[in-house]
């Protein structure tokens, strides 16, 4: 065994101590310590292993092997003997194998199927910082099944930056322990410019001059921390255009990789070059890349985002956690002193948050549901769990799984459901899988299943979602268009699966049959085309869009598979055409078929017609025979609504009912008269009913007798007493009978010439001599003069002002010392006696 030691060496004699004594610990150890490791072999030596595997979790299956592999080495053995490694669609696990490398996923299905954990003495969960769903669900699992099963199971919790005081209260007790740091210093730059928007120039643009200022100033190899995959090609492009091929290896690293690609970026160069790894956050941890003196951090990363209101998930680009930008910054002082660049400037780094998200809070549910139904249990509260998943999440999911048969309506697993589970994929995918198996389509639907979980074997995409292009590329052969790597991984996933399922391969599938396969795992995402070409409305009430270059765009109905989670419109990746026909056949059961009668604001009319809807979409229409006359008057009311008051035929003599009904509830209350504002008309427009019969459109309202429709809502009484205290005009002294105007219902106006009031000493009364209104004297030219409630005084103490003013200006108009004795007038003069 080779003895090269680590900061966690010094630390192993007490973990193993405290593993003698309780069941359960949590350690933090920095990056670099040797946790990974060097702490798995050291336990196999415990006498309370009895002979049990030792399990280390990783998150990520490049960690799981590369764990390994490093401790195969360690010990100058193969990977298979005493420590191999599990993940999907790869293995190398050996009948002296002692130790096992799996991924948090695979532990799962293990402690599903053998709750008891039977051969495991203990399980290490490492790098428990990222908190993923699985890390969090495969702890809470392994807790239950040490309380309930297994007393003896030896449960560790391991991580670089971790809140080890709440993890260990999870615990039940749980010991803490804090190794030492990493073995080497690592310099930090901050090489961010203060004040600079980030979005003045792409990541990769900017992180490519100071890789460059990098291999120039410091020695050993370089690590790139990059969001995706797409900078990663940017940036390897433009390096390989700008660094000799004799003096640097330009290397990518992330989980699409073939193992052979991914061993290239772990190991030395074979020809003695200095390496560039151009790395997603897959690098941050369990890694060790030998070489590695420097690290240049972009400091963003990609996050899915689910969004329980859409039902969809998208890729965000978002910035990296305090504690994961430490795990990057360790990468540069695994075997040497380092230094590492940080794409912002200090300032910067004091906004960032100290933790990532934990993923339970953040991601699509459903996988974690149906492992929870499967489990035992349908409340997550009842599991030992950091943080518990968000409600409307938790709906979502829950309607989905009962939607595809995985869980039945008290939310425990369907035996469907858990042959889905087994399948190790998505339920949407594993439910996919197994309903077309049933129906003769499994080997089909397993290719259409590898094609979604993996990397699109299609770079240049935009105009092309068909999914139909992507199984013929499988099939065909041809090499031009896909990405052969990625058609690599495709068919060893769908291989995989037509092995579980027990299907022979279909070397000539019918490519017409993937639209109803897709559909069979996203009901929720059938399009339907609306308005112009590649415009479609999604079966959740969602909009999605194709560009209309897209030979898919023409078509009437899409099975979508992928998608970006826009809420108002998102876009289509990928999708292939189903016809109406597969629609009624396969959601018959969730096929309504109603009688719609409502107001068609485009028209502009009542429209009658029968629907067949598949929840958000109208499968078809026709006409409705002979509705009945009451739900068209509704439907005509909803429009009056939509289209507002101003729609009908309103006159003069309408409003001016309106306003002498309003000023008599002012007067005597509002309970005894009825309430005509705009709100209240609109709000109940029964008093209309009887107008409207006939009426089915816009155009009907001219013709009907809005008088008699406001009227009728006053008996006879009221009509009289309206007429008596609310007249609608006033007769003057002069004669003249002039309009009330009673817009302001608190205070009627009477406008009146003021020749025509002389003579009168009181002002005019209405609602039984209870109100006084209010006098607009005006001019001869009908110019205001006064306004007064108070006629009598006016006389006394303004009319002598305004006689003067006026004299002159009006020289034909008769005005008197003294008006009270006045003969009121209409004319200039008054008429000779």
């Amino acid at each position: 065994m080779i003895n090269n030691p680590f900061p966690i060496d010094a630390s192993i004699p007490e973990i193993i101590s405290a593993l003698d004594t309780v069941p359960n610990l949590v350690l933090a150890a920095p990056p670099g310590a040797g946790k990974t490791t060097r702490i798995p072999p050291a336990l196999l030596s415990c006498s309370w292993r009895m002979e049990g595997k030792i399990v280390l979790l990783q998150p990520r299956r490049l960690a799981a092997r590369a764990a390994a592999q490093r401790m195969a080495d360690l010990r100058n053995e193969r990977v298979g003997e005493t420590v191999g490694y599990r993940v999907r669609l790869d293995r190398k696990i050996g009948p002296m194998t002692r130790i096992e490398c799996v991924t948090t996923g695979l532990f799962l299905r293990q402690i599903q199927g053998d709750p008891e954990l039977a051969g495991i003495a203990a399980v290490l969960f490492d790098e428990f910082h990222e908190r993923s769903l699985d890390g969090d669900l495969a702890l809470a699992f392994a807790l239950e099944a040490q309380a309930s099963l297994r007393p003896d199971l030896r449960l560790m919790v391991m991580s670089a930056t971790l809140d080890t005081e709440r993890v260990a209260g999870l615990m039940p007790g749980a010991r803490r322990l804090v190794s030492a740091g990493r073995s080497f210093p690592v310099e930090t730059r901050h090489v961010g410019e203060a004040g600079r928007g980030r979005m003045d120039a792409r990541i990769e643009d900017r992180v490519a001059g100071v890789v460059l200022h990098a291999l120039d100033e410091n020695s050993g190899d370089c690590l790139v921390f990059l969001p995706g995959l797409a900078e990663i090609r940017r940036l390897h492009a433009s390096l390989e255009a700008r660094l000799p091929a004799d003096s640097a290896a330009i290397l990518s690293l992330h989980g699409d990789l073939p193992v052979s690609d991914q061993d290239l970026a772990l190991k030395p160069d074979p020809r003695g070059r200095r390496k560039v790894v151009l790395a997603t956050s897959i690098a941050e941890t369990s890694l060790t890349i030998d070489g590695v003196r420097i690290v240049i951090d972009s400091g963003e990363k990609r996050l899915p985002q689910f969004d329980p209101a859409s039902g969809m998930t998208r890729l965000m680009t978002g910035r990296v956690s305090l504690a994961a930008a430490d795990q990057r910054r360790g990468r540069a002082g695994r075997t040497a002193p380092g230094i590492c660049y940080r794409m912002w400037n200090a300032a910067e780094e004091r906004a960032l948050a100290v933790y990532d998200l934990p993923e339970i809070l953040a991601a699509d549910l459903t996988p974690f549901t149906l492992e929870l139904a499967i489990w035992g249990t349908t409340e997550s509260g009842a599991l030992h769990l950091l943080d518990q998943p968000p409600q409307a999440s938790s709906g979502e999911a829950r309607e989905l799984l009962r939607r595809l048969n995985a869980i039945d309506h008290s939310g425990h697993a369907t035996a469907h459901g858990r042959a889905m589970a087994e399948l190790g994929v998505h339920p949407r995918l594993a439910h996919m899988m197994l309903t077309a198996q049933q129906r003769g389509s499994g080997a089909l639907a397993c290719d259409v299943a590898a094609l979604l979980s993996e990397r699109d074997l299609v770079r240049q995409s935009r105009d092309d979602a068909d999914l139909r292009h992507r199984i013929d590329l499988l099939h065909s052969g041809r090499n031009g268009e896909a990405d052969r790597g990625a058609r690599d991984r495709v068919k060893r996933s769908a291989e995989n699966w037509r092995r579980q399922l027990g299907v022979a391969a279909d070397r000539d599938p019918d490519r017409n049959a993937i639209g109803a396969i897709v559909a069979l795992a996203y009901p929720d995402r059938l399009a339907q085309q609306r308005g112009g070409r590649g415009q479609y409305r999604l079966s959740n009430g969602k909009g999605a869009k194709l560009t209309e270059a897209d030979p898919l765009s023409a078509e009437r109905f899409l099975a979508v598979a992928s998608l970006d989670g826009d809420r108002r419109e998102a876009r289509v990746f990928l999708a292939a055409p189903i016809t109406l026909a597969e629609i009624g056949t396969d959601f018959a059961a969730a096929i309504e078929t109603a009688e719609t009668i409502a107001w068609n604001p485009r028209l502009e009319s009542v429209e009658a017609k029968t629907e067949r809807r598949l929840w958000s979409l109208v499968l078809e229409e026709r006409p409705a025979k002979a509705p009945s006359s009451e739900t068209v008057m509704r439907a005509m009311f909803d429009g009056i609504r939509q289209m507002g008051l101003q729609a009908l035929p309103w006159s003069s003599e309408t409003e001016a009912l309106r306003t002498r009904i309003a000023f008599m509830r002012h007067a005597e209350g509002g309970d005894q008269w009825p309430d005509m504002s705009d709100t209240a008309l609109l709000e109940n427009l029964d008093w209309l009913a009887p107008a409207l019969e006939g009426v089915t459109r816009r155009a009907h309202l001219g013709r009907i007798d809005l008088m008699a429709a406001l009227l009728a809502q006053l008996d006879w009484r009221r009509r009289r007493t309206l007429d008596e205290q609310a007249p609608t005009h006033l007769t003057v002294p002069s004669g003249s009978r002039l309009p009330v105007d009673y817009t302001d219902p608190s205070s009627p106006v009477l406008a009146v010439r003021l020749q025509e009031m002389f003579g009168a000493a009181e002002t005019p009364r209405i609602a039984g001599g209870k109100v006084q209104v209010l006098l607009h004297l005006l001019s001869p030219a009908r110019r205001p003069l006064q306004v007064t409630r108070d006629l009598r005084s006016f006389w006394q103490n303004g009319y002598a002002a305004v006689r003067a003013d006026m004299r002159g200006q009006y020289p034909k108009h008769h005005w008197p010392e003294d008006p009270l004795q006045a003969e009121p007038t209409a004319r200039a003069k008054p008429r000779p006696r």
